[in-house]
C-alpha cells in the first residue's frame, strides 16, 4: 500500500459514518431559529483564521452549541491538528469532551469521530477511554468502532498496542475482525518491520473466509519496497493475482518508491509507463517520486519537466515533490523559482517543512530580496500555526 494509500486508510476510517453530525437529533424549531442568528460559514472561516489557541478555544466551544456547525467536521479535524501543532492537549481535551453535552440519543458513529480525532492528536489514552465509556453511555461497540480504536494506535506509533488489541477486542465485545481490521495490523507489522508477519495474514484470512482486498496488498507491497526486499515483493504481485483482485494506482506507486528509494530512476520511468499501459492513470505521488527521484539524481531541469507535466494533466504536486525541488533549486541558486513554488504552497493551502521554508527565507534575504523573503513570513504566519516559528534573519 502507498504512502497516500495508508493516509486514506487512517483518514478513512469509517466513512460513512463520519458524514454523521456530531448530534443525531433532527432540528428542531427552536435550534432552526437559532441558525437564522448564527452564520455557520462565518463561524467556520473565523475559526480557520484565528491564530489565538485561547481565542480558538473559547469560540469553538461557543460554536459547538449549534448543530449545523458539528455537522462541519473538517473545521474539527483542523482545530485538534493546530492544537496539536501547539501542543496544547488539553485544550483539545476540552473542545472534545465539550461534544458530550451534546450526545442525547448519540449512535455509534458520534463516538467513532470523537475517537479518531483525538487518534489523530496522538492522544491514545483519551481515544481508549472514549471506547471504554461507549456502553455506559448507551452506545453499542461494532468492528467499525472497534476498527476506530485500532486506527487511533496505529496514528499514534503505537503499533504493539494494535497488534494485543486485534487480539482481545474480538473477543471481548463478540465480533469478527473484517477486512478492514486485517488492514491495520498487517500496517502495524510493516511499521515494525515484521513485513513476513504481515505476509502471513492472508492464511489467517483465508482461514477465517475473510477476503483481502487491494489496500491488504498495497500495504503488504510498501512494506516489501520499503524495507529494500524488492525481489520478495513479487509474490505480494502472486497472491493478488490468484485472489483475482486487480492492482490500482497506488501498487505501481509503491514499487516506483522502491525503485526510487533504490535509486534507480529509469526504472521506475518504466513502472510508469507499465501503469499507463494497464488503464491505470498515474496520479500526483507518481509523478512527485519521479521529481524526487530526479533531484536526487542531480537531474534539475528533467525534474522541473516532471513537474510540468504534472501541472498539465490538471494534478498538483504533493509535499514530497516541492520538498525535493525547492531545496535542489536552492542548490543550483534559482532562488526566485525556489520562492515562487514556496508562495505556491501556502497560496494552495498545501505543507512543506519549516526549515525547507526557512531557508528559501533565508535565501532571499541573503540576496538583498527582503520583501520577498517577508511575504513568505507573512503568507506562512497566516496560514497556521505550525508556521508561527518563521522569521525574518537578523
Amino acid at each position: 500500500m502507498s504512502s497516500s494509500g495508508l493516509s486514506r486508510l487512517l483518514l478513512r476510517t469509517t466513512a460513512p459514518l463520519h458524514q454523521r453530525c456530531f448530534s443525531t437529533i433532527a432540528t428542531t424549531s427552536t435550534t432552526t431559529t437559532a441558525a437564522t442568528l448564527f452564520r455557520v460559514k462565518d463561524a467556520v472561516d473565523d475559526i480557520f483564521k484565528e491564530r489565538d489557541c485561547n481565542r480558538l478555544v473559547e469560540k469553538f466551544k461557543d460554536c459547538s452549541k449549534h448543530y449545523r456547525f458539528r455537522c462541519k467536521h473538517n473545521v474539527y479535524d483542523h482545530a485538534v491538528r493546530q492544537l496539536a501543532a501547539a501542543h496544547r492537549f488539553s485544550d483539545i481535551e476540552e473542545i472534545l469532551e465539550e461534544q458530550k453535552k451534546h450526545t442525547h440519543l448519540a449512535k455509534e458513529g458520534f463516538y467513532i469521530r470523537l475517537i479518531t480525532l483525538y487518534g489523530r492528536a496522538g492522544m491514545l489514552d483519551h481515544a481508549i477511554k472514549v471506547f471504554d465509556e461507549m456502553p455506559g453511555l448507551g452506545s453499542d461497540r461494532t468492528v467499525k468502532s472497534m476498527n476506530a480504536v485500532l486506527t487511533a494506535c496505529a496514528e499514534g506509533k503505537d503499533f504493539d498496542k494494535v497488534g494485543v488489541l486485534f487480539r482481545e477486542l474480538p473477543k471481548k465485545l463478540g465480533v469478527k475482525p473484517d477486512t478492514y481490521s486485517y488492514n491495520i495490523l498487517a500496517r502495524a507489522f510493516c511499521e515494525v518491520g515484521s513485513v513476513d508477519l504481515a505476509f502471513s495474514l492472508l492464511g489467517e484470512m483465508k482461514s477465517k473466509e475473510i477476503n483481502p482486498d487491494v489496500i491488504t496488498f498495497n500495504t503488504l507491497l510498501n512494506g516489501f519496497y520499503g524495507g529494500d526486499r524488492r525481489s520478495e515483493a513479487e509474490k505480494v504481485w502472486t497472491e493478488m493475482g490468484n485472489y483475482g483482485v486487480k492492482p490500482d494506482t497506488s501498487s505501481f506507486n509503491a514499487k516506483i518508491r522502491g525503485l526510487v528509494a533504490e535509486g534507480k530512476t529509469a526504472e521506475a520511468v518504466k513502472v510508469l509507463e507499465e501503469l499507463e499501459s494497464k488503464g491505470l492513470k498515474p496520479d500526483s505521488l507518481s509523478f512527485s517520486l519521479l521529481v524526487k527521484a530526479h533531484c536526487e539524481e542531480g537531474n534539475l531541469e528533467e525534474a522541473k519537466k516532471v513537474l510540468e507535466e504534472l501541472k498539465k494533466k490538471d494534478m498538483q504536486p504533493n509535499r514530497l515533490a516541492y520538498e525535493a525541488i525547492i531545496p535542489a533549486l536552492c542548490a543550483a541558486e534559482d532562488i526566485n523559482r525556489a520562492s515562487e513554488l514556496c508562495l505556491e504552497v501556502l497560496n494552495g493551502n498545501r505543507f512543506i517543512s519549516v526549515e525547507v521554508l526557512q531557508d528559501v527565507i533565508d535565501r532571499l534575504v541573503n540576496i538583498s530580496k527582503d520583501m520577498k523573503a517577508k511575504r513568505l513570513v507573512e503568507l506562512g504566519s497566516a496560514k497556521s500555526y505550525y508556521y508561527s516559528s518563521l522569521k525574518m534573519p537578523s
